[in-house]
Formats: structure tokens, sequence, C-alpha cells
């Protein structure tokens, strides 16, 4: 291969929050970018329509091993960044075989697809926060036990594991984002920090006037979710694989979210917000707290984005979203 071939990457999840700012950074970076999507997917590529006509993209189903294999054959990437995964915790307690098939099993099938390719192709896998669950330490580290709290970070627990488990048996250049909680105005609706901004939006511009929450006491590590896939390519830059946790260092109840949120456009947020019985998980993760030392040290990341800028620019991109639903007639 010529020296002067641009480095492709392949995105599993390229249609999400983090796989559409993912994929914007790695263009501006020259790579050649491929999505994965499923043939018969409902998703839309709403969040990557505006760099569509940049990216390639290709069919394969993280529950169908073939696929996966035919996927990486085909491009035969540099980098590899698997970010689909059925995320939305909630659903997880739902469908937990589902979650189980596509967050765990399908970690493992594109590990397997990347073995039998080519194992000098490097991956990324997103791990989650949520693996900490009822959290034994305060902050979390790489180092701290993982107790997850739900299908979804069982699932998540078990792909982090073979992630580690393929790198040391086979050598391959495999590592895990431990993510905490990173939003962005392309968080989807179903997510409480996009609920709540939304929501203020809707509010403000008089078109609802409650707005229905569970545990408004549960803390969060919330960052920007274009600070954090940066940390996802400087992962796969570096000489040696590793995992690390990336994270903002701070923690923010859904409170102090909709203190800001609400504050941010004039309103009292006491006035508005419901706390409904309906919302309450199963099992609650009460308190997480990350601790991006080693990212600091060894990649030199850090987050950019502050909290009340993020609450901030979301509670903004809604409120333009939602005005301009009512100017044209339709809802938004």
């Amino acid at each position: 291969m010529k020296a002067t071939t641009a480095k492709r990457a392949m995105i599993t999840g390229i249609t999400g929050q983090d796989g559409s700012y993912l994929a914007e950074m790695l263009l501006d970076k020259g790579y050649e970018v491929f999505g994965v999507v499923r043939r018969t997917s409902t998703e839309t590529i709403e969040r990557v329509n505006h760099i569509k006509d940049r990216l390639i993209f290709v069919q394969a189903d993280l529950t169908d091993q073939t696929s996966v294999i035919s996927a990486i054959d085909e491009v035969r990437p540099h980098e590899v960044y698997n970010l689909a995964a059925q995320s939305f915790v909630p659903t997880s307690w739902k469908q937990p075989i589902l979650t189980g098939d596509v967050t765990a099993l399908g970690v493992t099938r594109v590990l397997e697809a990347i073995r039998v390719v080519d194992k000098s192709i490097r991956m990324y896998q997103a791990s989650s926060s949520e693996m900490f669950g009822k959290v034994v330490e305060t902050p979390q580290t790489e180092q701290t036990p993982l107790y997850p709290r739900s299908p979804y970070g069982v699932a998540k627990c078990y792909g982090h594991y073979i992630t580690v488990n393929y790198r040391e048996s086979y050598g391959m250049y495999a590592v895990s984002g431990i993510l905490f909680n990173h939003e962005s105005p392309r968080r989807g609706l179903e997510f409480v920090t996009r609920k709540i901004t939304d929501g203020v939006a809707r509010i403000k511009l008089g078109t609802q006037d409650k707005l229905h929450l569970g545990n408004l006491d549960a803390k969060r590590d919330w960052g920007f979710a274009k600070d954090y896939v940066r940390a996802m390519w400087l992962m796969l830059q570096q000489d040696e694989p590793d995992d690390y946790v990336i994270s903002s260092g701070q923690t923010h109840s859904v409170r102090d979210f909709c203190e800001a949120a609400f504050g941010h456009v004039g309103l009292d947020w006491q006035q508005h917000v419901v706390v409904d019985p309906r919302f309450h998980r199963p099992a609650e993760v009460s308190l997480l707290l990350g601790d991006h030392a080693k990212a600091r040290a060894k990649l030199g990341w850090e987050p950019e984005v502050s909290f009340q800028s993020l609450v901030q620019l979301m509670v903004d991109a809604d409120l333009e979203r939602v005005q301009q639903s009512l100017d044209h007639g339709v809802r938004a």
C-alpha cells in the first residue's frame, strides 16, 4: 500500500451521537471513514446527514458473525471503533437478551473478525461507567472493581473483559475507553439530559408545562461527547494498547442539571418538574464520578467543555429546533 494512502477507519454505530462526532473528526484528519449500517435498520442517518456524501456505508449486523467478517475483509480498515450497542439502560431491563447479544457478544464478533482477517487492525471498544454500577470506591479509576446494576452494565462488562482477553491472548491492539456520561444536542431524546433540555425548550416556548422525571438525586459525571471522541482516537495512536477512564472529574445530580437548564432560560425548575415513579430503575446507580488522571498523563487528554456550557449549548440547540418546528407548523 502506498504511503500516501489515507488511513481507513470503520465505525459501528456511526448513526449515533458518538459515531457522528467521531466521523466528523476523522474526516477532518484526512481519514476515509466507513460506517457500518444494518440492512433492515430503522435508524435514521439524521446525525450524519450533513457528511453522508463523504462517508462510505457498509452493511453488517453485530448479531451476525459472517457479515462482520465480510465487512472488515472488504474494507481492511486500519482502525475499528466499535460504538454500536443497545445503549439505553431502561431498555436493557425490557430486552436483556437482545442487549446481551449486541452489547456483549457483538464485541466478540468484531474482535473475532479482526483476528481472522488481520490482527494488525487496531480496535477501540466503547466501555461504560455503568460497569461500575454500585460503586465500591469514589472516584472510579481503571482499577476500580466492577459492580454493574443493569443488563446493559453487565453486557458492557463482558465487552470490556473480552477486549482485554483478545489483547492479551492474541497480541491484538484492542483498547477500551471507560467513558462516563457524555452528552450533546445529538443525544437521543430518551436520555435524561436530552429529555430535560427538550422539555425546557418546549416549556419556554409554551408547548408543554410539565416535565416528568425519575430519580432527581442520581449523580453523574457529565461531559461533552465531542471532547470524548477525541479521547477515543488518541487511544488508538499510542505505542501500546491500554484502557482509560474518560470523564470530567466532576459530579452533578439530575436536580443540578434541571436547575442549570431551566435557569438558562429564566425559569424555576421546581414549577415544572414532576417526579414520576414510572421512571425509576429496578436497581439504581446513585453516584458515578470518574478520575481521568491516567488519560491526562498518557494521552494528554482533558475535557474542554464545562458542565454549565454543556447544559447551555444543549438547551440552545433544542430551543432552536423546537422554534423552527413551530415556525414551519410541524411537530419537533
